[in-house]
């Protein structure tokens, strides 16, 4: 049996897609156990002294779309810098990836949202939008409106809000964040070194 992996996640953020494809590829690898939490990453910033990217200096925003335009290269991942919804609110999206735990289990969720991601960051599309989050689900052979159901009720508010709060008290500060044997790794350019914590004894 492999080793439990934490791995808290927005599903507008960039960084999240570019990285998924290897991240689940590398947890496959070693047999480890992916716990999946989407959480409300505008908190998790709030709480450890981020602010979103409209926010943040000049040199800091030009630097990162220099940074996520060489891993779109180097990744060969299709990635436009300015999609036309973004910045886009997450919860909707990270509700329907918890409905998808709960009816699914965790291998529908992981497919959901890397669908998420490249819907967001390769085609353009609103991630936000109940109509374009149950087609999403229904590409993937999910029944998306029983999910967008679930997704309001109470136990995947509950759900979320504990994600939340779990990040918070694991000293996440941005996504995706990798926590292994109570170690965190903070982006998708540490899966080598996530890769490495999953082989040790």
């Amino acid at each position: 049996m492999g080793k439990t992996v934490e791995y808290f996640i927005a599903p507008q953020s960039p960084w999240t897609y570019l990285g998924h494809e290897r991240f689940v590829a590398i947890a496959n690898k070693h047999g480890a156990q992916v716990l999946l939490k989407p959480c409300d990453v505008v908190k998790v910033f709030a709480a450890s002294g981020g602010v979103p990217v409209s926010q943040r200096p000049p040199q800091r925003q030009d630097y990162r779309l220099a940074e996520l335009t060489r891993w779109s290269h180097f990744l060969d991942t299709p990635l436009t810098l300015h999609p036309k919804f973004f910045p886009v609110a997450g919860e909707p999206g990270a509700k329907l990836i918890i409905a998808a735990l709960h009816a699914a289990g965790t291998d529908k969720a992981l497919d959901l949202l890397g669908a998420l991601g490249r819907a967001c960051w390769a085609g353009e599309k609103n991630i936000a939008d109940t109509d374009t989050l149950v087609a999403i689900a229904n590409s993937l052979g999910l029944d998306g409106a029983a999910l967008l159901t679930l997704a309001a009720g109470d136990a995947v508010t509950a759900d979320y809000a504990r994600n939340t709060d779990d990040a918070i008290a694991a000293n996440v500060f941005g996504v995706p964040w990798y926590r292994v044997d109570g170690e965190g790794f903070w982006g998708q350019d540490r899966l080598d070194f996530v890769e490495r914590a999953l082989q040790r004894p």
